[in-house]
């Protein structure tokens, strides 16, 4: 199954429940609870064998309202050629498949592949429909750079 290739941090997050229910790789109760399930979506042709996005959490439960409480989440977006590109953790959110939302008033950590720009805050509300990703408390952001060499 394609997914589009505009969406940014959380594409797909509602077939991710969906592909839990089905995976192997997922295990399921009677309740609709998900454990160590994996959901990845992919690049547009020409490049469709080619990972875009994998999205993994530890647990996840439906919460009433159709929410789901997803523990221990992992996102992972990758370039064309396979390199790590953004890495996005939180212990724990609130996603909304039906509005693509996702938020949480706990921690998160997003950093690029390479690990030289580092992002940590409190509270976050992500909206998958226009790719936003709003932190809300205590953000820290670490930008590693080259020391600069001086003049010759």
């Amino acid at each position: 199954m394609k997914r589009r290739a505009t969406n940014l941090v959380l594409p797909a997050v509602a077939a991710i429940f969906l592909a839990a229910a089905f995976s192997e790789r997922a295990q399921q109760n009677p309740l609709g609870h998900a454990t160590d399930f994996t959901s990845e979506s992919y690049f547009e042709p020409p490049h469709e064998q080619q990972v875009k996005m994998r999205l993994s959490g530890a647990d996840a439960s439906p919460l009433p309202g159709g929410l789901m409480d997803v523990k221990r989440l992992r996102i992972e977006m990758f370039t064309v050629d396979g390199r790590p590109q953004l890495i996005v953790l939180a212990p724990q959110c609130t996603y909304s498949p039906l509005d693509g939302m996702a938020s949480s008033s706990g921690k998160l950590q997003l950093q690029t592949g390479d690990g030289k720009f580092r992002v940590e805050g409190e509270g976050f509300l992500w909206r998958q429909g226009d790719s936003s990703l709003t932190i809300s408390n205590h953000v820290h952001t670490v930008i590693d750079l080259p020391a600069l060499q001086p003049p010759k």
